[in-house]
């Protein structure tokens, strides 16, 4: 409780949806997905501009900073450093 958003678990959630059901990928409004995809990218030049102050990575305060869990700061570390973004 009051660990804060978990992109992980997020976007897991909207894959699962969207990949078992044709019916949903019917109806899905390509402007959720973009949304989605912006808020993400928002989040992830959050936690560059973080690392640039505080280099040490660590998800834990990461996730305090900016209101994320710490499963999700992990992920977003993570995704990031396999993307050479940081």
């Amino acid at each position: 409780m009051g660990e804060g958003v978990d992109p992980t678990q997020m976007c897991q959630t909207l894959v699962h949806k969207v990949a078992q059901s044709k019916q949903l990928m019917a109806v899905t409004d390509p402007d959720v997905l973009g949304l989605f995809e912006s808020w993400l990218d928002e989040l992830e030049e959050e936690v560059v501009a973080h690392l640039r102050r505080h280099p040490d990575g660590d998800p834990v305060i990461i996730s305090t900073a900016l209101g994320l869990s710490q499963r999700g700061a992990a992920f977003l570390v993570a995704k990031l450093r396999r993307e050479k973004k940081i």
